[in-house]
């Protein structure tokens, strides 16, 4: 959906989209990690116990806990769009934040409606369901940004109109779980004899479980918005403080209005004023509170947003296929909860550790290639994906997003086991550690003339990098029969590692094979058709070579493979 949304909006509209769903993210991951997981929690626990009154009495306590926190989520999205678009350095992004403002209101439904599906261990109306919004946004919101681009509309009005998508999306998906839920419903069994708990128990075990995990899972989230905020702001000030980062994307961007912008709010300021970045800022809110339609200080807010929009633009391109594998882990993860809290509810402790060594392991055989893919292939994808971008900037923001990748689908999974076994707010305060570097490390990188936007995505190494390391240990002190850590990692990374060789190895030979030298020029060159050519190539060869050395190395067991739909007969396949 995005891919070809961002080569329709350009790099400016995809910054204004991307800032408008960060804001939304947050709320979108409580849909999905935060109350489907407290409520699966409990009903699977209920379940276990043949408390079929308790079941229904959490799941109605947690519909109407979850209905007025998306009623007040809508009020502050809708009439705060522009303190809100301000907060994120990008005040272009209030009309998509306003456009995505009712969704949050059917979030809270979608949360309690999937948690009690999940809690029975039926994950079709889940998946349904989500497959339902997706296909939403891809119809409703790419044919919304394309007419309005084509109407001549500026860039955000047509992420908003892509943004109406999303909203569109998550009502229709709410109807589907709705009726999902009735159905299911007049199958149950009606007599049931259990007492359930009290009113004010059930909402205190739903929120004891509920506001950990959710904090816990939407820290990549918070950290995101956090990070936007702090990139583009820094952006802006280094742009303007420090002009010789300008040789950076000199052959990007055309800086001549931001020089005449410049100087002409220079002459605006009194002898010996200091030309920084907070004395902009401060000139800017005095006039926007004084009414001031335009001024050289307005002037050049905006020029300055518009160039930051433009070079975010490309970060925000790498970090939408940096997010794909990040969204497989959802599945891993809302079935990783009520399987082993299940288990652990009927004192099975090995069937507790089998699932989540599993839960690691499948985690390990799918982030581990395609990060390392996303690392040696990441300028090539960006080009074949995004034409419309400048691949110089996008590929080496998406190769260290690549790395990055392994080391946060490992933590969500590894918060998920932690907040299975109890331990619901550690992953909290691990999370908070590493948002923290991350900050810190954006906030210096960014800043430095030499390095600008190429420095947005280093911080996201060491903060899931300390984030793994503290998981694990924790995981290997607190949790009984720990995993083998060994065992579970040491294949994967091998044949991860050997398959980037190979990518690399087959593009770099294709590339050569195929280059030609323009006429009147004197170096090869590869056409476009031709890189396309290499990269899916050089994709499908790793494909292969990676798919050989799992099976050579039986990476993956009967047992692994039996948690996953038609486990069993992929493993009667390969003669596991």
């Amino acid at each position: 959906y995005k891919i070809p949304l961002v080569n329709i909006i350009g790099d400016q509209g995809s910054t204004d989209f991307t800032n408008a769903y960060n804001i939304y993210s947050v709320l979108l991951t409580i849909s999905t990690a935060g109350l489907p997981v407290a409520v699966s929690k409990l009903v699977s626990e209920a379940n276990a116990q043949g408390r079929r009154n308790q079941v229904r009495r959490t799941f109605q306590l947690a519909l109407c806990i979850f209905l007025a926190l998306g009623a007040v989520s809508f009020l502050v999205m809708f009439f705060r769009a522009d303190a809100l678009a301000a907060m994120m350095n990008d005040t272009k992004s209030a009309p998509g934040i306003k456009a995505m403002a009712p969704a949050v209101i059917c979030v809270g439904c979608l949360s309690a409606l999937r948690g009690y599906s999940q809690g029975h261990m039926h994950m079709t109306p889940t998946s349904v369901s989500q497959i339902i919004e997706a296909l939403c946004k891809l119809v409703v919101g790419l044919s919304l940004a394309y007419a309005l681009t084509q109407a001549g509309q500026p860039p955000e009005i047509a992420a908003a109109g892509a943004i109406t998508g999303v909203t569109v999306g998550t009502v229709v998906a709410l109807a589907y779980m709705v009726l999902s839920f009735a159905f299911a419903r007049a199958k149950e069994p009606r007599l049931a004899r259990d007492v359930p708990d009290s009113a004010g128990t059930i909402i205190r075990d739903i929120l004891h479980i509920a506001i950990p995990v959710t904090l816990g899972s939407s820290m990549v989230g918070i950290v995101t918005v956090v990070d936007a905020d702090l990139v583009q702001g820094q952006l802006q000030r280094v742009l303007l403080e420090k002009p010789e980062c300008w040789a950076l994307y000199a052959q990007y961007v055309d800086f001549t209005p931001l020089e005449a912008a410049i100087a002409a709010w220079k002459e605006t300021l009194a002898e010996g004023a200091s030309a920084t970045m907070s004395a902009l800022s401060a000139q800017v809110d005095k006039e926007l509170a004084a009414g001031t339609a335009r001024s050289a200080a307005l002037t050049l807010h905006n020029t300055l947003e518009s160039v930051s929009r433009t070079l975010y633009g490309n970060y925000s391109g790498a970090l939408t296929i940096y997010n794909l594998p990040n969204a497989l882990m959802a599945a891993i993860t809302a079935s990783v909860i009520p399987a082993v809290s299940g288990a652990l509810t009927r004192r099975d402790r090995r069937g507790a550790s089998r699932v989540s060594s599993a839960a690691l392991r499948i985690t390990a055989l799918l982030a581990c290639p395609m990060g390392i893919g996303l690392y040696v292939m990441g300028t090539p994808i960006m080009q074949l994906l995004y034409p419309s971008l400048e691949k110089e900037i996008a590929g080496p923001l998406l190769s260290v997003l690549g790395l990055a990748n392994i080391l946060v689908c490992l933590v969500l999974v590894c918060n998920s086991i932690l907040q299975a076994h109890g331990f619901v707010t550690l992953p909290v305060i691990v999370m908070l550690l590493g948002g923290g570097l991350k900050i810190l490390a954006n906030y210096i990188v960014v800043a430095m003339p030499t390095v600008g936007i190429y420095g947005a995505p280093v911080g996201t190494l060491p903060c899931f990098g300390l984030c793994l390391l503290l998981d694990l240990l924790i995981i290997a002190r607190a949790v009984p029969r720990r995993p083998r850590y060994l065992e579970i990692f040491l294949k994967p990374a091998l044949s991860s590692l050997v398959m980037g060789a190979a990518a690399w190895a087959v593009y770099g030979i294709a590339s050569r094979v195929l280059s030609r030298v323009p006429e009147g020029g004197t170096e090869a060159v590869l056409s476009r058709t031709g890189s396309a050519i290499c990269t899916l190539g050089a994709i499908g060869g790793a494909m292969v070579v990676y798919f050989a050395l799992v099976i050579a190395l039986r990476a993956i067991s009967r047992e692994d493979l039996s948690l996953m739909p038609k486990g069993d007969k992929i493993a009667r396949m390969l003669r596991l």
